[in-house]
């Protein structure tokens, strides 16, 4: 019920004072009196609520740049790149020591029609995130497909650093092969150096393990560099959930690109990955550049399986739970039986050629052996 249209009825009515009217009832007495007024100016209308709303606000900061926040939308939606608020804020907060607040951006974008209201999404304190500690400490690595005009489609190879979302690599190309992911890795170890170890999916660029149990070129690139490989597990794309959301976002941009050959597409992709890396604030690393948030810390670097003794290489192991060690030559993984006794032992492995000899971290030897290149596991004689 409305208290004031109430009260004021009641004095009218009864006669009774406003000041007891508004003791009794524990309201203000000067906005009874307020009421009374357009009461006997308007009539039954001026009982009506009213918006406290100034009619002008000459220090409101809205007003003074959101034309030019609508601008910069427009400019950053009709260029396919991301036009949120943050975005915007990022942007604004470069021309001017004092920007309008993120928040302040959102009211005005709403106000003009340019924010939809989602429903309520799950919270993100909900998700269980892991991120490298340091830039270079994985890169994620995937593929995924672009469409020209008339229908053409070309595979486009992106890699990117875990810690800082850095893109390292985007290379477009007709059909992406083992040896192109190989190559890209190279290229992109010039500019970035190489990471300690590589993470994808399980397609035959990246791995045969599950299917031919020898290793690709990719995998042995890698074990070559002393860089770790490592796979997700099958259907479950969240494990390069962030290069999977790179995809996204480097699509939404190509879709508002005009390109009508490869060398378009690649151009479209280097001004892509250069917008991405040094001006676009990512909300993921507390809406920071990538290029800034790889640069803050030191890099990790790969670390190799061998090191040379001599005229021998030494690997070390840990015994697995069935008693064996494994040993990967010329791409093929070989499993060695050295003994249940030794399961979760710490283990050297000296190796020249076929000729392998097993120790114990304290110099006890377990085993020698000459590797028979033809068999996956070398039984205990």
């Amino acid at each position: 019920m409305d208290m004031g249209r109430f009260l004021i009825e009641t004095h009218l009515r009864t006669g009774r004072p406003i000041k007891e009217l508004a003791a009794a009832h524990d309201v203000s007495a000067g906005w009874l009196f307020k009421l009374l007024r357009r009461y006997r100016l308007e009539g039954p209308a001026g009982l009506e609520p009213r918006s406290r709303r100034p009619h002008w606000s000459p220090t409101r900061i809205a007003d003074v740049y959101e034309d030019e926040i609508v601008a910069l939308h427009k400019v950053l939606a009709d260029d396919g790149l991301d036009a949120g608020a943050a975005t915007i804020h990022f942007h604004l907060s470069k021309r001017y020591d004092t920007a309008p607040s993120v928040s302040t951006i959102f009211r005005v974008l709403k106000a003009r029609g340019f924010v939809a209201v989602e429903p309520h999404k799950r919270p993100k304190s909900s998700f269980k995130r892991f991120v490298a500690d340091l830039p270079n400490e994985t890169w994620q690595a995937d593929m995924t497909h672009v469409e020209l005009e008339g229908g053409v489609v070309y595979e486009v190879l992106n890699m990117i650093d875990d810690h800082s979302r850095l893109c390292v690599a985007s290379r477009a190309m007709k059909t992406v092969k083992a040896t192109d992911v190989v190559r890209v890795l190279h290229k992109a170890a010039e500019n970035w150096g190489y990471p300690a170890s590589f993470l994808s999916d399980n397609g035959l660029i990246f791995t045969t393990g599950r299917h031919h149990q020898v290793a690709g070129a990719t995998e042995q690139e890698l074990f070559a560099l002393g860089i770790g490989a490592k796979h997700s597990r099958p259907y479950h794309p969240q494990t390069c959930g962030k290069v999977e959301r790179f995809h996204q976002t480097m699509k939404k941009f190509l879709a508002a690109q005009d390109i009508k050959s490869p060398k378009q597409l690649q151009r479209q992709l280097d001004r892509f990955v250069g917008y991405y890396n040094e001006e676009r604030p990512h909300r993921g690393i507390g809406r920071k550049t990538p290029a800034s948030v790889y640069a803050a810390r030191d890099k990790a670097v790969p670390s190799p399986s061998f090191v040379k003794v001599g005229d021998r290489r030494l690997r070390f192991d840990r015994v697995d739970k069935a008693g064996r060690v494994t040993l990967r030559r010329r791409g093929r993984l070989h499993h060695i039986g050295v003994g249940r006794p030794y399961a979760g032992w710490r283990v050297a492995m000296l190796i020249a050629d076929l000729d392998i000899e097993i120790v114990g971290v304290d110099g006890s030897p377990l085993r020698r052996l000459v590797l028979d290149p033809t068999k996956n596991y070398q039984r205990i004689p």
